[in-house]
């Protein structure tokens, strides 16, 4: 904790600036958990300990509720699960996850009150609640949450006003968990020291989860498997500079991340992307040919068009109905193509969907074709270390590559892997299976370059798992050639 420091920013309340000059990937701060929790739907998929989606995980004998990787996931959860393995076995289910992370909060206070550790900033008690600025649905729903964990815990000594604060923290302070993989959120957990970093939608840090792994430079003195965020520089940062993180996604209108962000958290944004309206105009852009702009009405009916599909596309892709998705995003990037220009938001959201589920369906060629554009687009929208655009040009890389475009696919990859070794470090799991992706695309570059028919004909062998026979032996530059395809 030594690189930053509380301070008043005025407006905005506390905060944190670094106190000394910081570079683009360096980590600033390491925080553990002071509590966390798996969501209620993927309670049986995801470790309660180190929120790795594993299979065959094993279940608490108590409780029958929680499971673990193995005994050393589930002896180093012990002491946060214990109190809870006993409510749940007495209540005989489990409540939500809202009302288990606030149980577990109230129990870290109690054992070790607010501040566990001499690098915790603030004490838990200290954050803020809003519970004052929410609208009356929100207050039904915290009433209810309230009354559900005096259900689950009706021996507290808390009344129901410190009660409501935590539920109160937790919804304005929470920070969503991922997956080892970075693709599907699985959990909530709660940091003090996160919660002193304001908000920016240009910010100059990321935060990332990291499932136990160490970053190189640090000496850590967490756990193995502890769960932690970390803090990393997006650019260079200067002495004394305050520290900032993205709320809400960058992609989206000023108006639409204001909003999203007086709703959850009860502030009004005011920085310089939503007070200048940066970037608006290129998110809902025209398609401008040869200076000719389509019309207004033209463009207002296409984008009427495309919130309608995009609704659509949801419902066909919660349903399961893969080819229906394919077929409405196919007729509407028909219909958008000439209207609506490469960097708007709903052609963006569109190509994604389309290249996400053609991948799936393993339809690389035409998938690849629509990823391409779409991380165009986000290349000219995103702060150029964002790891969102790298998570988006990684998977772009890697659907060319299973397409046999194994030039631009190396490219991209190349691209992603420069981004999130700023994102997420050198020791991050994602950023070593990209290493290994980078450095095996790289390979399969060479040998394409020297005989592009024998690269070709070998690949296709690959992946009808056929016999190499002389192919292999065509190709001098690599011995273990058959290996180049195997993650294929």
């Amino acid at each position: 904790m030594d690189n930053v420091e509380v301070f008043d920013t005025g407006v905005k309340g506390r905060g944190l600036r670094t106190t000394k000059d910081l570079c683009a990937g360096e980590v600033v701060l390491a925080e553990p958990s002071f509590a966390a929790v798996v969501f209620d739907s993927l309670s049986q998929q995801v470790c309660h300990s180190c929120f790795r989606r594993q299979a065959n995980l094993h279940r608490c004998a108590q409780c029958k509720f929680a499971h673990y990787c193995d005994r050393t996931c589930q002896t180093a959860c012990w002491d946060e699960h214990k109190q809870e393995c006993g409510a749940i076995k007495k209540n005989g289910k489990a409540p939500n996850e809202n009302v288990r992370l606030a149980a577990r909060v109230l129990w870290r206070i109690q054992k070790d009150t607010g501040i566990v550790s001499d690098s915790q900033l603030t004490s838990v008690d200290q954050l803020e609640d809003h519970v004052a600025d929410m609208p009356a649905d929100n207050l039904k729903e915290l009433k209810i949450d309230v009354h559900n964990f005096l259900d689950y815990c009706p021996n507290t000594r808390h009344g129901v006003e410190y009660i409501s604060h935590i539920f109160g923290i937790i919804n304005c302070n929470g920070f969503t968990l991922s997956d080892q993989r970075g693709q599907q959120a699985v959990g909530v957990g709660l940091f003090p020291n996160l919660c002193l970093v304001n908000h920016d939608c240009w910010p100059n840090c990321a935060v990332i989860l990291n499932h136990g792994n160490c970053y190189s430079g640090t000496r850590l003195t967490m756990p193995p498997c502890s769960l932690r965020v970390e803090l990393r520089a997006l650019g260079k940062i200067a002495e004394n500079e305050e520290l900032t993180v993205g709320y809400v996604d960058f992609l989206n209108v000023s108006t639409d991340r204001q909003r999203a962000l007086k709703h959850q958290y009860h502030f009004d944004c005011t920085c310089k992307s939503c007070s200048k309206n940066l970037k608006d105009d290129l998110m809902m852009a025209a398609k401008e040919t040869e200076g000719n702009k389509p019309s207004d009405e033209l463009v207002k009916e296409v984008q009427e068009l495309s919130l309608e599909c995009l609704a659509k596309v949801e419902a066909a892709r919660t349903a399961g109905d893969f080819h229906e998705v394919v077929k409405l995003c196919r007729e509407c990037l028909d219909k958008q193509e000439p209207v609506l220009a490469d960097t708007h938001l709903y052609q963006l959201r569109i190509l994604s969907a389309a290249s996400e589920v053609l991948s799936y369906l393993k339809f690389f060629s035409e998938a690849a074709e629509y990823s391409r554009r779409m991380v165009e687009g986000y290349m000219k929208l995103y702060h150029p270390n964002n790891a969102q655009l790298g998570m988006a040009t990684m998977r772009a890389g890697v659907t060319h590559w299973h397409a046999g475009l194994i030039e631009v696919g190396h490219g991209m990859i190349c691209k992603a892997y420069a981004i999130l070794m700023i994102t997420h470090g050198p020791n991050h799991s994602i950023t070593k299976d990209l290493e290994s992706m980078r450095m095996q695309t790289e390979m399969e570059q060479r040998i394409f370059k020297q005989n592009e028919c024998v690269y070709h004909s070998m690949r296709e062998a690959a992946l009808q798992n056929k016999p190499m026979g002389m192919m292999a032996e065509a190709v001098s530059v690599e011995d273990n050639v058959k290996a180049l395809f195997h993650k294929q």
